[in-house]
């Protein structure tokens, strides 16, 4: 084991609730048996995914209101929001998402007739071939083994130029205690067995969690069963957040 993946096996430990990877946790499928996460290799076997399913989404917001209060995001940022896109009889698009959705949507944006509207959460993509860890200069921002992209916040100088790469706006500096920070899938939760909070605190199941590499999860059932679409294709960075109900208005 390189000297990277020696940090990177620490750093996750330092996000589980005992303070070091040593332990048990519960995978997402139909086992039920604990899953025994010992040394670096164990990690390889996940590689954490996410599934969006906009045709099921209200708008109500109990995800950014559930991540806030469980990541202690600091206000006008989020590490998740809801989008609302809705056209009117004129084809035209308009997008909002006051305050992150916290409080769900009120007003419409058109006075005229609305002919289409639906909601899309956004989240960070934990892409691949993310470009964030490309443009870190001092490594702060890194893949884990299990496939998540993290932020080593005792390395990070908040220098921003990660929050600038992003192409999904999914980063912002915490001015607080000026390092960056995003969605890192609830990493101290999945790592009890738990559900990332905002999959939590979704009343209509649109939001899908699981290890990518277990053919019996949930979410590599629903990924064969569905047709799905990823945001910005064409820049190759390769999200794990995969869409169902995907429109062409989303950009």
């Amino acid at each position: 084991m390189d000297n990277i993946e020696r940090r990177q096996f620490i750093k996750c430990g330092l996000y589980s609730t005992a303070g070091i990877l040593v332990g048990s946790f519960f995978a997402f499928s139909k086992s039920s048996d604990p899953i025994e996460v010992l040394k670096y290799e164990d990690l390889l076997k996940f590689d954490w995914g996410y599934i969006v399913d906009t045709t099921r989404c209200i708008g109500c917001g109990a995800c950014v209101r559930a991540c806030s209060v469980e990541n202690n995001v600091p206000d006008t940022f989020f590490r998740t929001w809801v989008e609302r896109f809705e056209i009117n009889k004129d084809e035209q698009v308009r997008v909002d998402s006051p305050n992150g959705a916290m409080e769900g949507f009120k007003n419409d944006n058109f006075d005229t007739d609305i002919v289409k509207a639906f909601f899309v959460p956004k989240i960070c993509n934990h892409c691949q071939n993310s470009a964030c860890t490309q443009v870190c200069p001092v490594g702060a921002s890194y893949h884990s083994p299990d496939g998540v992209v993290l932020i080593d916040k005792e390395h990070c100088i908040g220098c921003g130029y990660c929050v600038q790469a992003c192409p999904y706006s999914c980063r912002y500096i915490d001015h607080k205690v000026g390092v960056a920070d995003k969605c890192t899938l609830c990493y101290h939760r999945i790592h009890k067995g738990e559900l990332p909070a905002c999959v939590n605190a979704c009343p209509r199941n649109a939001r899908i969690f699981g290890n990518l590499k277990d053919p019996e999860s949930n979410i590599r059932k629903i990924l064969h069963k569905r047709r799905y679409g990823i945001l910005k294709p064409e820049l190759g960075t390769n999200p794990k957040c995969f869409y169902i109900g995907l429109d062409m208005e989303v950009k």
